[in-house]
């Protein structure tokens, strides 16, 4: 190798810890694309969480209610995209895209531009993601988690094994008594959430937050 000290396993787990991030907002987008869409969103909505998740913590907000908070947030968002897919029947590319707009338009209309930077952040918010075990920052074992999570939740649930019959061939799957829509918008649910986890740990680890993040 003309750079042997790349492959050594400290500067691994280096580069995994800081493609994580992108590794959990790619499952995300996914099990939205196993089902025929697209979410062009998830990076407004990892903008948008992550910022709600610095304004909290400069209200001094606990950290696990701001996880709880995020989280649900950016399901609340997935869900805005999935219901105007489902029950309006607007293309997702088209949803998407309007969305990506409004979430960072919220943004803006929260801060008026202003950036929250890394001395407006506690530390222990900033330090979670930081924090290692076993030679890898926590960050790194969330997106592990996440992996391993959407392995199984894939291959061994009857919601996972929907979305690919959803995405293969639609008009059988109304047949075999899937709801197309419902499935679609569950996907991207699971987007959002996914994208708002993300959000919070983007912010945290790199201590700033602002509209154009990601």
């Amino acid at each position: 190798s003309r750079f042997p000290a790349f492959v050594e396993p400290a500067s691994l787990a280096n580069v995994f810890n800081d493609t994580a991030p992108l590794m959990i907002l790619a499952l995300g987008q996914m099990v939205v694309i196993l089902t025929k869409c697209i979410d062009l969103s998830v990076a407004a909505n990892l903008a948008l969480s992550g910022m709600v998740a610095a304004l909290l913590n400069g209200m001094g907000v606990p950290l696990p209610l701001i996880l709880l908070i995020v989280l649900v947030l950016g399901a609340v968002l997935g869900a805005v995209n999935g219901l105007l897919v489902w029950k309006v029947g607007i293309p997702s590319i088209v949803v998407t895209l309007g969305t990506m707009t409004i979430y960072r338009g919220i943004i803006f209309l929260m801060t008026d531009g202003a950036w929250v930077n890394a001395h407006q952040m506690s530390d222990d918010f900033k330090s979670l993601p930081r924090h290692v075990i076993l030679g890898l920052p926590v960050m790194g074992w969330i997106a592990i988690v996440v992996i391993g999570l959407a392995a199984l939740f894939l291959t061994r649930t009857a919601l996972g094994r929907s979305f690919y019959a959803v995405g293969g061939n639609p008009h059988a799957a109304v047949y075999t008594g899937i709801n197309v829509g419902r499935t679609q918008a569950v996907a991207f649910v699971i987007s959002g959430i996914l994208a708002a986890l993300t959000g919070y740990l983007w912010v945290a680890r790199y201590a700033v937050a602002y509209v154009d993040i990601a």
